[in-house]
């Protein structure tokens, strides 16, 4: 008996680990009928959110929200010309609308799941205002104006433009803050030298704490989730995608073999999603995930159709989910959602960890004989 749940404990430990999770992916076009090209840039518990345009749209961008398919949830509020989104969580949905196509001037927006449910963001003293990424409960992004001396401000918000802060570390002109989960903000501010550097908020301007880790001169951060944060960093001329769990020293540099450039743009649970190139891709853009380690790295663009020449991961959700984008032949960018696929050997596991648990209940219910004790181990 003891040998038996062993076995099966095992086998579901085995089976939950994002390391026996497969290698293999599927690869999902979200472009709509009725649009020529499409952005994914946000995922959250089976939604993913971004952009599109073609005819459907008039020709001009607007933002979207997908359930794992191509049929889309259009967001765009009217009293925009074009708008776009950006990131997604808890079932909520951030970006802006720009007052004219890809305009400087915008107005950060959050929905709830339909355009009718759009709350502008845009604070008082802004010229212009962006979100881009949400946990539900908190909505980060940037913007610029008076307020700020007409320097771009990383920008916090709970759900409504009164309750901005700015989170500018002092004595920074510039930032931008990306993501946001669990009271944690990232993204990163310009230092006297003109150089970026990776910075990690908890809620105040006073709270920062610069991510740039030893031996690299610039970095940014893009993700942030469990306390851990991704991004990237500049030796030299070229940046290593990195991971970092809230210090400068813990960085990880992700940067696989093979890899020239790499940046890491998302992350969840154990995985973090980006894109690199080098003599590995033939030099050209290629969608990464990671589990960790640069060892772990797994090129998404093998899984994609030969139409697309080059391809992008952003954001990767709780559940593996992972979204992005990649260049047609035709010079349009096609939304793309990546999904496991397990493997025949891990099917193989699952259906043993299914046959194990059954035969412990088994064993479990049967009367115990003498000198047996009823946990199944010698009285």
């Amino acid at each position: 008996m003891k040998t038996v749940v062993g076995l099966w404990i095992g086998a579901m430990l085995a089976c939950g680990s994002h390391q026996a999770w497969a290698v293999t992916y599927r690869a999902v076009d979200l472009t709509p009928a009725g649009f020529v090209a499409s952005e994914a840039h946000g995922a959250f518990g089976g939604r993913q959110v971004g952009w599109g345009e073609g005819g459907a749209t008039g020709g001009k961008d607007h933002a979207l929200l997908w359930s794992g398919t191509a049929s889309a949830v259009d967001l765009h509020t009217p009293s925009f010309e074009t708008s776009f989104a950006y990131g997604a969580g808890g079932g909520r949905q951030v970006g802006w609308g720009s007052f004219v196509p890809w305009g400087s001037s915008c107005h950060a927006l959050l929905w709830s799941g339909t355009a009718a449910s759009a709350v502008d963001l845009h604070p008082t003293g802004f010229d212009s205002s962006r979100a881009l990424g949400t946990d539900g409960a908190q909505q980060v992004g940037w913007g610029f104006g008076s307020a700020t001396s007409g320097n771009t401000h990383a920008l916090l918000w709970t759900g409504t433009a009164a309750s901005a802060v700015d989170l500018s570390p002092r004595n920074y002109d510039v930032s931008y803050a990306m993501d946001a989960s669990g009271g944690q903000q990232v993204g990163w501010a310009t230092v006297p030298s003109y150089a970026t550097h990776a910075f990690l908020w908890t809620g105040t301007a006073d709270s920062a704490v610069s991510l740039n880790p030893p031996g690299f001169y610039r970095s940014e951060a893009y993700g942030v989730s469990g306390g851990k944060q991704v991004g990237r960093a500049w030796t030299g001329d070229v940046a290593h995608a990195l991971l970092w769990s809230g210090t400068a020293v813990s960085a990880i540099d992700l940067n696989p073999a093979g890899f020239d450039y790499s940046e890491a743009k998302g992350i969840g649970g154990d995985l973090q999603v980006g894109w690199g190139y080098g003599a590995a891709t033939g030099n050209e853009d290629h969608a990464l995930v990671w589990a960790s380690t640069a060892a772990s790295a797994v090129d998404l663009h093998q899984f994609l159709s030969p139409e697309f020449t080059f391809s992008h991961a952003e954001r990767v959700d709780g559940q593996g989910n992972i979204v992005g984008w990649a260049r047609s032949e035709s010079g349009y960018n096609h939304a793309i959602l990546w999904q496991a696929v397990p493997e025949p050997a891990t099917l193989s596991l699952l259906g043993m960890g299914v046959f194990v648990a059954l035969l412990a209940r088994a064993c479990l219910g049967r009367r115990p004989s003498r000198g047996e004790s009823t946990s199944g181990f010698p009285a």
